[in-house]
């Protein structure tokens, strides 16, 4: 059964969906600078190209940073997918595959804050969902862009991206968003009222 109070956990303000969308835009051009850099980093693994899966993570911080601030269902796709489709907007290399990469990232980081009925937002679930959505990552790659590797070299790549996820995106977007609320510019929002995630 539906409570009031669940119903309006789950509302969306319209200061919510700003801010998700500019959580995003902003990461979308981050994004953007690191598909450059990836591109440029390429050569310097070509002796093992599974090896620069530890850079991944960058990748998938919208998909925890969102939803730790936010705290509404939806979040983790909402901002992980604009972010995507600004960096593919932007000339990412991929195309508007790049997009779809956001909506099953997003999606799986989403599974994790959804498991808990979105009443949990401290570390573990950050790391979780982050893991989550490396793992996503990890399946799209093998799946589209790797198949041709030895299975040797994908469990390599995804032994690297998954921890890198739990590094950068989910210790990382646990931190940022910590730093972010302590200014006070998240007062709005559960997030900033409290410094503790519960």
């Amino acid at each position: 059964m539906t409570t009031d109070s669940s119903r309006a956990h789950a509302r969306w303000r319209t200061a919510d969906i700003v801010v998700c969308a500019v959580i995003g835009v902003a990461f979308g051009v981050v994004f953007w600078a690191w598909n450059l850099l990836w591109a440029a980093a390429g050569p310097a693994f070509t002796g093992f190209p599974p090896l620069q899966a530890f850079m991944y993570g960058t990748w998938l911080l919208p998909a925890v940073v969102a939803p730790l601030i936010i705290r509404r269902p939806g979040a983790a796709v909402f901002a992980e997918t604009v972010a995507a489709t600004v960096s593919a907007l932007l000339g990412a290399q991929w195309g508007l595959l790049t997009i779809v990469y956001g909506l099953m990232q997003g999606g799986a980081a989403e599974l994790v804050f959804a498991f808990t009925l979105y009443r949990a937002w401290n570390l573990p679930v950050a790391l979780g969902a982050a893991a989550a959505a490396g793992v996503a990552a990890w399946l799209l790659d093998v799946a589209i862009f790797y198949e041709a590797w030895a299975v040797e070299w994908q469990l390599v790549y995804g032994a690297l991206l998954v921890p890198s996820a739990i590094v950068i995106a989910g210790l990382g977007g646990w931190f940022l968003v910590r730093a972010i609320a302590e200014t006070g510019v998240l007062s709005a929002f559960p997030s900033g009222r409290s410094q503790r995630a519960v």
